[in-house]
């Protein structure tokens, strides 16, 4: 058909033409599980189902289903996996949207890569740690914030602050 472009050429060349490139070994790569810091069999100890979907092999969970997604509670999130301390309650701000949302992380300790799932490069928010898939980051963050990082309920567990800390003045 005139006009029409194949964006699918096998045989390890790309897919996707023009800058947004990539390679069938890249694609595979790609989807390889997440943590390697534990084994198999202790990650099916330690998480849920889904939240061995999420975090080990980069699921999202359903829109509006995270139990973290309205909580205002002040405190410290951390990884599900390996207990490290991700982001402070002081940055989470509602986004209006389906899924927890923070400014910035702790200083060292989200990663990020390049994530290919949908074909188009998204940046992916992972424990600095132990690799967990946490979500993604986005440039559309609130009040001319730079970032968003929209990250997965399953992949955090909260601990709540002892003494509330008083609103700035």
């Amino acid at each position: 058909m005139p006009g029409t472009i194949n964006r699918r050429r096998w045989n390890n060349q790309t897919f996707m033409g023009g800058s947004l490139t990539m390679s069938i070994r890249e694609r595979i790569e790609n989807r390889k599980n997440r943590i390697t810091k534990y084994s198999e069999d202790e990650l099916r100890e330690r998480l849920t189902d889904e939240e061995y979907r999420v975090l080990h092999k980069g699921g999202t969970e359903a829109p509006y289903s995270g139990e973290y997604r309205v909580v205002d509670a002040e405190g410290t999130y951390h990884c599900r996996v390996c207990d490290s301390e991700l982001f402070s309650s002081e940055t989470k701000f509602d986004p209006h949207g389906a899924w927890p949302a923070f400014r910035a992380p702790l200083a060292k300790a989200v990663g990020e890569r390049t994530d290919w799932g949908f074909g188009i490069p998204r940046t992916e928010s992972v424990c600095a740690d132990c690799g967990a898939h946490l979500g993604h980051v986005f440039p559309d963050g609130p009040g001319g914030a730079e970032t968003r990082y929209c990250i997965n309920s399953a992949s955090l567990r909260l601990e709540k602050s002892d003494e509330p800390t008083l609103p700035a003045s």
